[in-house]
């Protein structure tokens, strides 16, 4: 596995960099400062400035010393493009959902286990427990990159063409629309649907279709992505917190002084906590904005019944010695809580 990504992570780099002007990743302009170059795909607009944040702060806290070059909403790729290119030194930064990253390093794949987060409350008390986040932002360290921070991408639920839902019953036999994750299809497959793995530009006209019944996403896929124009029956299920993960190539310490190299970890922190805030007010003024233009219904849900079916996944992943020391820690986050 590692040695696809090698190879192809340095294919992309090589028309990555011809974009970029045949230049390396990070150079030093002709003052002197240093330009370290950040890509990323298409995301929600609370996401985009919380990046913009993090070069503001950057600039600011090394005095103009170190710049952020930005090449957004997916010129060099997408978002498994994106880790690759960071991976070789193709960019120095890029954002990506921690499913994407799942590929790359198993820990990842812990944020799609459903319900291994009581609430938002547990969720950002595991996001910010160094002892947790530091083993898995470096799992990929002999891959060529780290985890830098993260960004709050919300709760995902279920949203449908043909109706609410209000337990599993109501997904037997609907084609649910997953991401290319394992552990999402065996969800799905648990709650008694079927699951399609696609891209997410081939989801509106899937739904359009009727090719598929439904998805599972956050709220910004209703009016930001147009989605609520043909599914209007939003569940909150709440089944996966899955945060975005800012990821940098490694060698970025080597390029940089120590005090460079601190005052990015702090821009990274700070960008977070700017994020936080602004995703939140950013959700409720999509899902005002999607029940007024396409007339998107909300219910809540009961999320007993839902947690009681995906509980193999759950044993599955307390009992699998790649997982269980990680599944362990969470867990014992939500009870130190209580």
């Amino acid at each position: 596995m590692k040695k696809r990504h090698v190879i192809s992570g340095l294919m992309l780099s090589a028309a990555g960099l011809t974009l970029l002007s045949g230049c390396s990743s990070s150079e030093a302009s002709s003052d002197g400062t240093i330009v370290l170059r950040y890509a990323y795909a298409s995301n929600s607009q609370p996401v985009i400035d919380s990046m913009n944040e993090f070069g503001k702060l950057v600039e600011e806290k090394t005095n103009g010393e170190v710049t952020i070059e930005y090449f957004p909403d997916g010129q060099l790729g997408g978002e498994t493009e994106l880790i690759e290119l960071t991976q070789t030194g193709g960019i120095d930064f890029t954002k990506v959902s921690g499913s994407a990253l799942e590929s790359f390093s198993k820990d990842y794949s812990i944020f799609a286990v459903p319900y291994i987060f009581d609430n938002e409350e547990h969720f950002f008390a595991v996001m910010e427990d160094e002892e947790i986040m530091d083993e898995i932002y470096n799992s990929t360290e002999e891959l060529g990159f780290v985890g830098l921070t993260y960004y709050d991408s919300g709760q995902r639920s279920f949203y449908m063409t043909d109706g609410p839902v209000n337990s599993p019953d109501d997904l037997k036999g609907k084609k649910i629309r997953v991401m290319q994750s394992e552990t999402a299809i065996k969800m799905v497959e648990l709650l008694g649907g079927s699951p399609v793995p696609m891209g997410s530009s081939e989801v509106y006209t899937s739904l359009q279709s009727n090719l598929i019944n439904g998805a599972e996403n956050n709220e910004f896929v209703l009016h930001t992505a147009g989605h609520g124009g043909v599914a209007k029956y939003y569940s909150y299920d709440e089944h996966t917190r899955v945060p975005d993960i800012v990821i940098m190539n490694d060698s970025i310490k080597e390029r940089l002084s120590d005090e460079q190299y601190e005052a990015i970890v702090e821009a990274a922190k700070e960008s977070t906590e700017f994020e936080k805030e602004v995703f939140k007010e950013a959700v409720e003024e999509e899902k005002a904005i999607a029940e007024k233009e396409y007339g998107v219904v909300y219910n809540d849900v009961d999320s007993a019944p839902f947690q009681e079916a995906v509980q193999p996944l759950h044993d599955q992943f307390k009992n699998d010695k790649n997982y269980s020391d990680l599944y362990t820690k969470i867990r014992a986050v939500a009870d130190e809580m209580e």
